[in-house]
């Protein structure tokens, strides 16, 4: 029997059960900022969280043709870095799950640099990505926090790479505060990435640096294995089952955490952009 979809949901393949359609002409849909774990005092963070800049909403005004508004309507989520080389911006939102069982994230998006300069500026924007920070529920004898990375990297010192990457390893845990109840780690730092097998892909740029394309992701993971099942960019589908996501032992109070983010990181000394028209998250229904 084939499958109607409403209209917003067409471009979007699902699994059984749709939890969250986030459309961002209605708002900023529960999508926030990263802020870094602290104790008692902000000074307690770990400090590569301090600049980690929020998302917005954005009509996607350039200065030579106007507004476009996003694909589907007035408005996308925005992350803007600082302008400074490696500078991040995050946006996330926190959700738990209920049912171990396959989950589908599907996005739409797009990248560019602030278009400060009359040039292509195509090595401007180093990297854009998505991750997942999940966690076991507390009935596992030996729970883990599982943090599956996966990014674009557009450009870095050598030139284009273009080409998609997963990260397996983490830097050390820390204790913050006292009273060991509050831990973090920085995992978006430019270490521990590896390239996804056959992972090259050049994506559809533009010519000019206010001019954009949208772009489809989708990344299907398994919970009760803690896996990943498969990531697909636009045409190109990758079988994902021998790659390792983070893993880690299981933190306090995090019980079955299901938390989506974007991020993206700016390649020099001007602001890089990140826009996310929609996104879609399902799983099968058990």
């Amino acid at each position: 029997m084939t499958r109607i979809l409403p209209p917003a949901l067409d471009l979007f393949d699902p699994l059984d059960r749709i939890l969250v359609h986030d459309d961002f002409n209605r708002g900023m849909q529960g999508w926030t900022g990263l802020v870094g774990n602290y104790e008692d005092s902000l000074d307690s963070m770990l400090p590569e969280y301090a600049d980690l800049r929020d998302p917005m909403l954005s009509n996607l005004t350039v200065w030579d043709t106007g507004t476009d508004g996003s694909l589907h309507g007035s408005y996308a989520m925005k992350l803007a870095t600082l302008p400074r080389p490696g500078a991040l911006a995050v946006a996330i939102k926190r959700l738990t799950w209920r049912v171990a069982t396959r989950i589908r994230w599907e996005s739409i998006v797009t990248f560019k640099p602030e278009a400060s300069e009359l040039k292509l500026s195509s090595t401007d924007v180093r990297a854009f990505g998505i991750l997942l920070d999940l966690q076991d529920d507390d009935l596992r004898t030996q729970p883990h926090r599982v943090m599956p990375h996966v990014r674009y990297l557009n450009a870095d010192k050598s030139g284009r790479p273009e080409k998609w990457q997963y990260k397996s390893t983490h830097r050390t845990v820390h204790d913050i505060g006292g009273r060991g109840e509050t831990k973090s780690h920085f995992h978006l730092g430019p270490d521990g990435w590896s390239d996804l097998p056959d992972g090259g892909q050049r994506l559809c740029y533009n010519e000019v640096a206010t001019k954009h394309n949208w772009y489809y992701l989708r990344l299907d993971f398994d919970l009760r294995d803690m896996r990943f099942l498969e990531f697909q960019c636009n045409n190109r589908v990758h079988a994902c089952r021998g790659v390792e996501p983070i893993r880690i032992p299981a933190m306090p109070n995090l019980w079955c955490m299901l938390n989506l983010a974007y991020f993206v990181e700016t390649n020099s000394s001007k602001r890089a952009f990140l826009y996310v028209d929609s996104s879609l998250l399902s799983t099968d229904r058990e």
